[in-house]
């Protein structure tokens, strides 16, 4: 399926959005400005802390190289949780039921973004990891430094390739089509948000497009309408 193909799935755009007006947009949700806070204290904690040392090169390049893998699990697992009933019970987290609102509405721009309710947990975990899990302080700073840059990044791009701004580059033609796929072609397939053909090539789920039949529950994942 070729870009001009998803472009018309998607629905004539809008207009033509220029990445200034973009950013604009972005800066208005909560999200950014959470990671933005944390990617700043992080950095001056880090600068503070000092204590530099060989291996906080090495925690980005680790970090860097999972990412696309991490990304694709809680993709898959998370984020396309089916719910399921325990009895009286129905399991059925916040992330499961926005991701499976902006699945109905791909264009409804404040579910683009992660759920600042659940972003207030991700930042707990994240900074009990970097001050517990790593043997000294500046290393786990570098952690919590990289976690919440990765994140600010994974906002702008999810967000960018849900808006009407035009992929000027192959780079991220490649990425907007793929993400534009598992929208609007196939929700079982391409699950990568940030790239194109890394984790999904490795975990099987980035077929040739010709080969895949249009998904009918796309908009309406596991066929639930809440």
């Amino acid at each position: 399926m070729t870009a001009t193909n998803l472009t018309d799935a998607a629905g004539a755009r809008r207009r033509s959005l220029s990445l200034g007006d973009a950013a604009r947009e972005f800066v208005r949700h909560p999200s950014p400005w959470m990671l933005g806070g944390l990617f700043i204290a992080s950095v001056i904690a880090r600068s503070v802390a000092g204590d530099w040392q060989d291996t906080d090169a090495l925690v980005p390049a680790i970090m860097l190289a999972v990412f696309p893998v991490y990304e694709w699990l809680v993709h898959v697992f998370i984020l396309h949780w089916r719910p399921r009933r325990i009895g009286p019970l129905t399991i059925d987290s916040l992330l499961a039921r926005k991701h499976r609102a902006h699945h109905r509405d791909p264009r409804d721009v404040p579910l683009i973004f992660i759920p600042w309710q659940a972003l207030i947990w991700v930042f707990v975990s994240t900074v009990a990891i970097g001050i517990f899990a790593f043997p000294r302080l500046g290393l786990g700073l570098t952690f919590i430094v990289l976690s919440s840059g990765i994140g600010l990044v994974y906002e702008w791009i999810h967000y960018l390739v849900h808006t009407d701004y035009r992929p000027k580059t192959r780079l991220y033609r490649a990425v907007w089509t793929n993400h534009r796929m598992h929208h609007y072609k196939n929700e079982h397939y391409w699950f990568t948000v940030t790239t194109s053909g890394t984790a999904d090539r490795l975990l099987g789920t980035y077929p040739d497009p010709g080969t895949v039949p249009t998904s009918p529950t796309a908009r309406a994942l596991h066929g639930v309408s809440d």
